[in-house]
């Protein structure tokens, strides 16, 4: 692998060792004996190689303070009788049923049995066991605490695969959004730190032949980074990487399989065309196992997700080519202005922008308003280029091109020649009623009908043709306003004057 990376020299890092963090337990007693004789007893107690802390509240209101904060106490000794005789009971309500804390582990002691009777107490109170302070014994004590941290543990365990599950479902959802190579890096970086809570850094690069001009030389090429790692975006090559990241892309692109280290994630995608892509984070702490186990299902849908995305610009690249192409054929025939389709198509997607399209309806009203005049197909060539006037009859005729359109579109059920269809038919119609072929009037034309009539009316003002001058931007745009309200839609015409500047940049290039 010398060949795919460039590095910097090898620099030393320190590895941090894993923290070790202890279960949080709470006393809640008014016998400040009981707590001293509960840490004597249980000194030493492990699980899990994780000790114990010991927090102490001396009453049930003091405790309900103390619980009603963001915590993570695993397991409660809770005294029945303090400040009343069943404080203990009120606080075991308060928890389970006010601040809806079913994970921790309720341990009801009681000095006076009497006062709650057990039967009673399991019956109408949320409690995991309930004993009597004569009966806790250090080995019954140590018994309940390792009965209790161990169903904490595996509630926890659940919690978070849920919640993970959630996290995981919701990232895939982001990344199959991305529209582009460069956005499907992005939305990985951002999902990843959402999916593991944490703040970390990194990078999303590829080697991807129908990408980068360059692939052939087996260099991989940076899509995102984050903030940490954004001076490998100047220039978008791999270059100046710390050792530890050296080691760890290394290791990746070998094995082609991702990889998890105490404090990294490298996840390695192939895509059946042979691609490859690696994401590396580098984390603030120590990834937990389930966490690990996460994003190891997050990294196989990702594949999937990488794989489909290249394929659908792949087949995207094909059919906006296909189109330009045919679309081009049709300008050439009739003699329209040179890349009027294109302009054309960087106007309607602006008034799509404007009146607050999504990504996905801007680009496909790009493509498709390139097919507004196919049926000039259907239009014999002596009409097309007549030098002069059109007759009755040839008007007639002319003014046909837009059902054929349609009706040659109306045969696909793709989305954007489904589009394309209804622009066909639509862009001569007029919002007072008197254009063709159906005398639409108003928001009776479709909205990608109203767009394309103006776009198209706009741009041949501004080209020449073998009919006319070109007319100057201004004056072009002074014409929409004129017939606002009557050829167009007042609302589209005053969105281009609001955006006058944007539609100059247009008629710059």
């Amino acid at each position: 692998m010398s060949d795919d990376l460039v590095f910097s020299e090898e620099q030393s890092d320190s590895t941090q060792e894993k923290k070790i963090y202890p279960w949080q337990v709470l006393v809640v007693d008014d016998d400040p004996a009981v707590h001293e004789v509960t840490k004597l007893v249980l000194a030493g107690f492990e699980m899990d190689g994780r000790p114990l802390q010991f927090s102490h509240c001396y009453s049930g209101a003091e405790a309900q303070i103390t619980l009603a904060q963001p915590n993570d106490i695993a397991l409660i000794l809770l005294d029945v009788v303090m400040e009343t005789e069943h404080a203990g009971l009120d606080l075991a309500r308060f928890i389970r049923q006010d601040i809806c804390n079913l994970n921790v582990r309720i341990i009801l002691r009681t000095g006076q049995p009497g006062q709650a009777p057990e039967e009673q107490v399991i019956k109408d109170y949320d409690i995991n066991d309930y004993k009597e302070k004569t009966d806790l014994t250090r080995r019954k004590l140590i018994t309940v605490f390792y009965a209790g941290l161990r169903a904490y543990r595996d509630l926890m365990r659940l919690d978070r695969a849920g919640k993970g599950l959630r996290r995981s479902i919701e990232a895939i959802g982001q990344v199959y959004d991305s529209r582009d190579l460069g956005s499907f890096a992005s939305a990985i970086l951002e999902q990843v730190n959402f999916l593991l809570g944490i703040n970390g850094e990194g990078l999303c690069a590829t080697r991807v032949s129908a990408y980068t001009a360059n692939s052939s030389n087996g260099l991989l090429k940076v899509l995102a980074a984050t903030k940490g790692y954004s001076q490998l975006l100047v220039g978008e090559q791999v270059a100046d990487l710390p050792s530890d990241v050296q080691t760890v892309l290394h290791e990746t692109l070998n094995a082609r399989e991702s990889r998890h280290g105490n404090q990294h994630y490298a996840g390695y995608f192939r895509t059946k065309a042979g691609s490859e892509s690696v994401i590396y984070m580098k984390l603030s702490e120590p990834i937990a196992d389930d966490a690990r186990e996460l994003l190891e299902i997050f990294s196989s849908n990702l594949a999937i997700a990488y794989d489909g995305l290249l394929l659908h610009k792949g087949t995207q690249r094909a059919q906006q080519a296909a189109i330009s192409i045919l679309g081009a054929a049709i300008e050439k025939r009739s003699n329209a202005p040179c890349c009027h389709l294109s302009r054309m198509g960087d106007v309607a997607a602006l008034l799509v922008q404007q009146t607050g399209g999504t990504v996905r309806d801007v680009e496909l009203m790009r493509i498709a308003v390139a097919l507004h005049d196919v049926g000039k197909a259907g239009i014999a060539e002596a009409i097309l280029i007549k030098p002069g006037p059109l007759d009755a009859d040839e008007w007639a005729t002319m003014k046909g091109h837009a059902e054929i359109g349609h009706a040659l579109l109306s045969q696909s059920t793709a989305p954007v020649h489904m589009l394309g269809a209804v622009i066909a038919r639509e862009h001569h119609e007029r919002w007072d009623g008197t254009g063709y072929p159906l005398g639409l009037q108003g928001e009776a034309i479709s909205a990608s009908g109203r767009i394309a009539a103006v776009a198209d009316v706009l741009d041949s003002l501004v080209c020449a043709s073998p009919y006319k001058k070109a007319w100057p931007l201004t004056e072009a745009l002074a014409y929409l306003s004129a017939e606002s309200g009557r050829h167009f839609d007042p609302n589209l015409v005053a969105i281009l004057n609001a955006n006058r500047e944007a539609v100059e940049d247009i008629y710059r290039t």
